[in-house]
């Protein structure tokens, strides 16, 4: 396994909309490997998330979840995802990203979503989600099409660096991915 250099707001690679990974790719050694390399630098970063863009590569994958039983988002592999939004109800939270280090921000998410993808073994797969683990895969996704967390955010008021973040507002939620 390997740790990937993650990269950073202003490359060109987080700005564009990735390609599909056909299903015969899904069970190459390069895919494989690279969904291994992927949890492992989310991990070394301390991250929550992280999608395929982020490591500079072209394609629809991103891993998330924390490797512990009590946490609400358990690992997983979503290749080519889909989300529809199950309601209309909003909630603006706080995000980080591993691609903006040290910077936090309020962002208003869908609160209850489906999704649907292929898993690392191309089995389709659909769950719904709510609360933390739906704002982690939305915020993944949005690398997928080229968006970073702070075009979402509906002001830059609540914009602030981590150290600040930490003296000032930490509730105790938030992500990064």
């Amino acid at each position: 396994m390997s740790i990937l250099k993650v990269s950073r707001m202003g490359h060109p690679v987080l700005r564009q909309r990735t390609a599909l990974i056909q299903p015969d790719e899904i069970g190459t050694a390069s895919t494989q490997r690279l969904i291994d390399d992927m949890f492992d630098t989310m991990n070394d970063y301390a991250g929550i998330g992280l999608a395929a863009p982020q490591v500079y590569q072209d394609r629809r994958l991103f891993v998330a979840g924390v490797d512990d039983p009590d946490s609400t988002m358990q690992p997983v592999v979503m290749i080519n995802p889909e989300i529809e939004v199950i309601d209309e109800g909003e909630e603006e939270d706080w995000e980080g990203c591993l691609s903006i280090p040290d910077i936090r921000g309020k962002v208003p998410r869908a609160k209850n979503i489906r999704v649907r993808f292929l898993d690392r073994y191309g089995n389709s797969q659909q769950f719904t989600a709510s609360g933390f683990p739906a704002r982690v895969i939305q915020h993944e996704t949005d690398h997928l099409n080229g968006v970073l967390f702070v075009d979402r955010m509906k002001s830059f008021e609540s914009l602030t660096f981590l150290e600040e973040y930490g003296r000032y507002w930490d509730s105790g939620s938030g992500s990064d991915g």
